[in-house]
């Protein structure tokens, strides 16, 4: 029961969190417009500052998230769970008070440092507690688990979007963001705070077990900033890891540019605002929550992870595809309800990257995985920034706006030919041993 506890706090803390992320999503696009466009629907400024942003703090997360989770490892979760959580609600609060031009660039510049730590701290950290803290077999449930608290808060933010006011979303944003704070300093414990109560479940009268566990345990060991060549000889621990490193970035630079451009190219194209684009948020983040809190852990268990990471990818390709010719308004709204399968990946790609690893390695591993999101991050704007901002203008080379969103999906559809080969190798004694050490008996 006291375990149960623990991660229930956790998920609360997560749930505040992407709450407050998710209720201000709809509206961002509407008041970088607004602010910066002159009453017009779309303007290079605003998709540029956009993608500026997204690339500089995806550029920092790449340094700081492998850092998080390496100090994790050390000093708790929860001491590094403060420093994304208190980060948060400096941008919020900037344009909790106001929305004009220079609050606007005030929030881009905030948000461009504290992202970096933000964004996908919270995430990183959270994995490495759960695979700290659950077994090999159960992790793809509890890493979906996750996912579908993410998806529900999203959810409830795109419901608070569609009903709020732009300045009550983000007086919401604001007071959730401080909530979080308060909750998780409070109610979340570290594991580590019972170490002593976890080594009296470890058998130590078995000397080969204890040896096999230290020597799991301390393969692979980083100290302070992981370099570049601490980061590539985690990924080269297995085939299968690197695979999956290679899938995350390329879903992750799918999911970015969906998430940012997506937005632009159905307000260009159908007038869409903040109201539509909560639906379409609201429809995939449904599916979301059922597909992660009750379809993965049983189809996860009967079927795999990697075929429910293949059928996932190849299904958010004809999502991407479906968009990109949206010939009617009601196109985008039926192509988010296929996101009851695409929103699978993500937790059946970190279930599989965490069964690569021993138990001590997992908050670099959760780091390097959510530091490889974060390089996708920078590299998306790069790429479609540009793309977006030509076709959804006058000197477009073909008219065909949505081409920017095909391209998208052909980063889907890469992904999903990677996840055809990817195969999950069984643990050595080694790490099974390491592993079963991680969890609370």
């Amino acid at each position: 029961m006291e375990e149960c506890g623990r991660l229930s706090h956790l998920f609360v803390t997560v749930f505040l969190f992407s709450f407050h992320s998710y209720i201000v999503l709809p509206t961002i696009a509407d008041v970088t417009v607004a602010a910066l466009c002159g009453g017009r629907d779309a303007c290079s400024l605003a998709i540029y500052l956009t993608g500026f942003q997204q690339a500089i703090s995806g550029l920092g997360s790449v340094i700081m998230m492998p850092l998080l989770g390496n100090l994790s490892n050390s000093y708790g979760r929860k001491i590094l769970l403060t420093i994304p959580t208190t980060l948060a609600i400096v941008p919020l609060a900037i344009l909790a008070l106001k929305r004009t031009k220079n609050w606007v660039y005030a929030y881009y510049a905030f948000k461009t440092l504290t992202a970096m730590v933000a964004d996908g701290g919270v995430l990183c950290l959270s994995f490495g507690y759960l695979a700290e803290s659950v077994s090999e077999g159960k992790r793809v449930a509890a890493f979906s688990v996750l996912y579908g608290v993410v998806s529900f808060a999203n959810v409830l933010g795109n419901l608070g979007a569609r009903f709020l006011s732009t300045s009550q979303i983000f007086q919401v944003g604001a007071f959730v963001s401080i909530l979080t704070l308060v909750y998780m300093r409070i109610f979340v414990k570290d594991w580590s705070s019972s170490s002593s109560s976890r080594d009296d479940h470890i058998d130590h009268s078995t000397p080969l077990a204890l040896e096999e566990r230290t020597e799991s345990c301390n393969n692979l060991r980083f100290h302070g900033i992981p370099s570049p060549k601490d980061i590539f000889r985690l990924i080269n621990t297995s085939t299968t890891f690197a695979l999956a490193a290679s899938i995350t970035l390329l879903g992750g630079l799918a999911d970015a540019g969906a998430q940012t451009f997506l937005p632009y190219f159905l307000k260009f194209r159908f007038g869409f605002n903040k109201n539509q684009f909560a639906i379409i948020f609201l429809i995939i983040n449904v599916g979301a929550a059922l597909s992660n809190v009750v379809f993965v852990p049983k189809l996860g268990h009967r079927f795999g992870e990697m075929t429910l990471l293949s059928f996932a990818f190849f299904v958010a390709f004809l999502n991407m595809l479906l968009n990109s010719l949206s010939w009617a308004p009601w196109v985008p709204y039926t192509a988010a309800s296929l996101g009851i399968v695409f929103t699978m990946w993500s937790s059946c790609v970190r279930s599989i990257a965490s069964k690569q690893v021993g138990c001590s390695e997992q908050g670099i591993a959760q780091g390097c995985m959510m530091a490889i999101t974060s390089l996708a991050n920078v590299t998306s704007p790069l790429i479609f920034s540009p793309l977006s901002a030509l076709f959804l203008s006058e000197e477009a080379p073909f008219h065909f706006s949505g081409f920017c969103v095909l391209c998208i999906g052909l980063c889907y559809l890469m992904a999903f030919i990677l996840s055809m080969i990817i195969k999950l190798v069984p643990s050595s004694s080694k790490e099974r041993v390491s592993n079963q050490h991680c969890v609370v008996a």
